[in-house]
């Protein structure tokens, strides 16, 4: 067999390995020993007495296998190839029946014209790992290698002759390791290689939005098993990772040009990128001039929505939004994820927050993610980070879907422990009780998502600003702001036309809904005025919220508890459901109150509770500091009618509410402290001497009060002034006598009250006539937009 010749050149050209690592060979179509034998282009190969087979067709990249007793062919010295190429891919095919992993090793060249002469294939656990202490003394390693190489001497070592063919010089079979089982073949590096009818169902399958996962599991399927499919899900993952890279390169170009043309149109369209947009670059960033002025208004709480992020979307591109006057999705600007490392979302945040002027949100909502949690703390160092809930309650239906699926109670235990606790007390205790019910205090992904439960469990957020109208319920503006427009085989190209088609619809809707409150009344429920206050300054969605919580007042009762004289605390429970009681601590001079539900703190409206306190102690109308502006129908208005009240009405209101909690709250003083018979009598000869005092004096004392304060003294008691006559008054000398000085008070005094009257009617017109102008510039955009919409259509 010395002069015997294999034929093994398959053209397999430089596409098996990685660009600058000789560590490994990769096989351009690998496949198993059984598809081979079966396969119908056996018949090309040729098998006479002499020993010659013919492994190839000279670069067509179809693969043959000699018959019978050829399948076991082992490498010998002196055997023959066409190539280096040819050699190469044999002993990797002998590799992959008996086990093991091949890498290239050592070459030499020519010192003639450096063209390589030799060539040494080795087995992949060949020599040992070099440590080099120069790389890694000065930096610390996070995620040791394991350690693959243990001194195996298998090898095979070919050389070029003159004839141009390659001959084994030397073969080593021996191993110092274990070999691979061939169910397990396939993993090893070597003979990892996705073919080119896998690559074409990986991209129709990753085209319709399907995951690394998910298409493996259809390619097992469509090869019979995961030994055939000849690669391994990372495989899978690195090629889908690389496609999109691909994609992206052409798309980028893409948005540059739409996002410079935005800008030419625009001056105040914003728009950056990270590095240099003709070299490397990074993120980019662009917010127009709606999304900007929109976040003037309603800042205060911030989404940065990263869902497209996942491999179901083929666009890795993330909104900024918030909450609008009507609790529906704004949007305040859009950034492009190339680059995801800490110091990408450093960048893209600080040049957001640029954007936007400076001004930082009081909340920021973001998926669970260490890298953007670490970037929002160095950026955003004052604002209350949360983690989307519905985001871990769906990752909690992946993580724990065998849980799921063994206990059919575990959802509605889960969310009613993390939802229906009203303390952090409670929700620790049931937390526990949880876990040790379903076995699952071992749970690493559960203990991860407990660790961080004060950035995501609503009892630790309530205190915060949010927005958001039900803790239990996922409201309208947690949805994505482009649902229902970009999907899973959106690209680029469609991108942009959605984007926009996106932006007119939610702005459609906000004009829709300025339009229903200003000419839609709302139904009062309740005779109360501070319903009919609510409907004429909120927003009909809004109101229509606070409606409800004004109406559940009916069927609550409020208990006085502590008072400390300045502090009263009550206890305020459903009828019938004492054990289940809120406290309300209410400071009648101020009017101010706070809830233990702290509703107002996470949403801006008023809880029923605090309603249910203002009933029984009589506050009739809501004060001016519980109507945030950001929900009322002037939320855009840059007039600030809500620091005075609009309504004549609605002072003396205020002002009769004031004056009779403070003289209510001094009376009880007395009932509190007659303990005994003789403090008794004491108390109720004061009321009594008092109550005559009160019955005898002038009805207004000279004094105008206006909500609650008095605003003059011009007579009464020690003060009474005297004025001389003076010769203005025409009587040289002569002085008026006290009955004339009362009469000329008197005169005074009421002149000065008709006109502190005429002023309130004056200032409540102003007033009413600046309403007037917000309402007629409100119902003229409103206009404008259904023309523009209309022509549009048109169009």
């Amino acid at each position: 067999m010395d002069n015997e010749v294999i034929e093994f050149d398959i053209g397999l050209g430089g596409g098996g390995g990685r660009d600058g690592d000789d560590d490994f060979v990769d096989i351009e179509h690998p496949v198993d020993d059984e598809e081979m034998v079966d396969s119908p282009l056996m018949s090309s190969a040729t098998g006479s007495a002499s020993g010659i087979v013919v492994f190839g067709g000279g670069g067509s990249g179809e693969i043959y296998l000699p018959e019978g007793d050829l399948l076991d062919l082992e490498p010998y010295e002196g055997m023959e190839f066409e190539s280096e190429e040819a050699a190469k891919a044999f002993y990797n095919s002998y590799a992959r029946r008996v086990g093991f992993s091949t890498r290239v090793s050592s070459s030499r060249r020519s010192r003639r014209d450096g063209a390589i002469i030799q060539r040494q294939f080795v087995c992949a656990k060949e020599g040992f790992r070099n440590l080099n202490e120069k790389r890694t003394k000065d930096r610390e390693i996070k995620r040791p290698r394991t350690i693959t190489r243990v001194g195996c001497k298998a090898s095979l070592s070919v050389k070029m002759q003159d004839s141009g063919k390659w001959v084994v010089s030397g073969f080593v079979k021996e191993h110092n390791h274990e070999l691979v089982p061939p169910d397990q073949v396939h993993c090893l590096r070597s003979h990892r290689q996705i073919s080119g009818p896998a690559k074409t169902l990986i991209d129709t399958l990753q085209a319709a939005g399907m995951g690394p996962r998910r298409i493996m599991s259809a390619l097992i399927k469509e090869y019979g098993g995961i030994s055939k499919v000849g690669f391994t899900e990372v495989d899978c993952r690195n090629y889908m990772r690389n496609n999109r890279q691909r994609s992206l390169d052409g798309d980028i170009q893409m948005l540059l040009d739409y996002l410079r043309q935005m800008q030419a149109d625009n001056q105040n369209f914003f728009y950056a990128v990270q590095g240099d947009e003709d070299q490397s670059m990074g993120n980019v960033i662009w917010a127009d001039p709606k999304a900007r002025m929109n976040y003037s208004y309603f800042g205060d709480t911030v989404t940065f929505d990263t869902t497209y992020r996942s491999n179901r979307y083929r666009l890795p591109f993330a909104p900024f939004t918030g909450v609008n006057h009507h609790g529906q999705p704004v949007l305040f600007g859009c950034a492009f994820l190339i680059n995801e490392s800490e110091a990408s979302f450093v960048w893209l945040f600080k040049t957001w927050l640029m954007a936007m002027s400076g001004r930082h949100p009081v909340s920021i909502t973001t998926d669970h993610d260490a890298v953007i949690q670490s970037a929002i703390m160095q950026v955003f160092p004052q604002t209350r980070h949360r983690f989307c809930k519905w985001h871990i309650f769906k990752k909690c239906q992946e993580k724990l879907s065998h849980v799921f699926l063994k206990h059919p109670t575990f959802e509605a235990d889960f969310h009613k422990c993390v939802n229906l606790t009203e303390s952090i007390d409670e929700f620790e205790s049931c937390w526990l009780s949880l876990v040790d019910r379903y076995d699952l205090r071992d749970h690493e992904w559960l203990q991860t998502v407990y660790s961080a439960r004060r950035q995501w469990v609503p009892v630790y957020l309530r205190d915060t600003f949010f927005a958001e109208m039900s803790i239990t319920q996922r409201s309208d503006s947690m949805n994505s702001y482009f649902d229902g427009y970009v999907n899973a085989s959106t690209n680029l190209s469609q991108f942009f036309k959605l984007y926009e088609k996106a932006l007119e619809s939610r702005n459609e809707k906000e004009v829709k809904a300025d339009f229903e409150t200003m000419n839609t009344a709302p139904v009062l429920k309740t005779p109360s005025p501070m319903e009919k206050q609510a409907s004429e300054l909120y927003t009909k969605k809004i109101f229509m919220r606070f409606q409800e919580e004004l109406v559940g007042t009916l069927t609550f009762t409020a208990s006085k508890g502590d008072d400390d004289g300045e502090i009263i605390t009550y206890q305020v429970a459903k009828f019938g459901e004492d054990h289940k009681a809120y406290y309300v601590k209410l400071n009648v001079l101020e009017m101010m109150a706070t809830c233990s539900c702290q509703m107002f703190e996470f949403s801006g409206l008023l809880c029923r509770h605090v309603l249910a306190v203002f009933r029984v102690t009589n506050v009739l109308t809501l004060p001016s500091h519980y109507i945030l502006k950001r929900w009322t129908r002037n939320a855009k208005s840059s007039v600030m009618l809500e620091e005075r009240s609009s309504d004549v009405y609605t002072n003396y209101l205020e002002s009769h509410t004031v004056r009779y909690n403070t003289l209510r709250h001094e009376a009880f003083k007395f009932v509190d402290g007659a303990k005994s018979s003789e403090t008794y009598d004491i108390a109720l000869d004061a009321l009594k001497e008092a109550a005559k005092k009160v019955a005898h004096a002038p009805k207004n004392d000279g004094k105008t009060m206006v909500n609650g304060h008095v605003r003059g003294n011009l007579a009464g008691g020690a003060s009474r002034i005297h004025y001389a006559s003076g010769d203005h008054e025409g009587n040289s000398g002569q002085h008026l006598s006290e009955d004339d000085m009362d009469k000329k008070i008197r005169e005074l005094t009421n002149e000065l009250q008709c006109a502190n009257r005429k002023c309130e009617v004056y200032r409540a017109n102003l007033l009413s006539v600046l309403k007037d102008i917000e309402d007629h510039k409100l119902q003229l955009s409103i206009k404008v937009q259904n023309i523009k919409i209309g022509m549009k259509d048109g169009l």
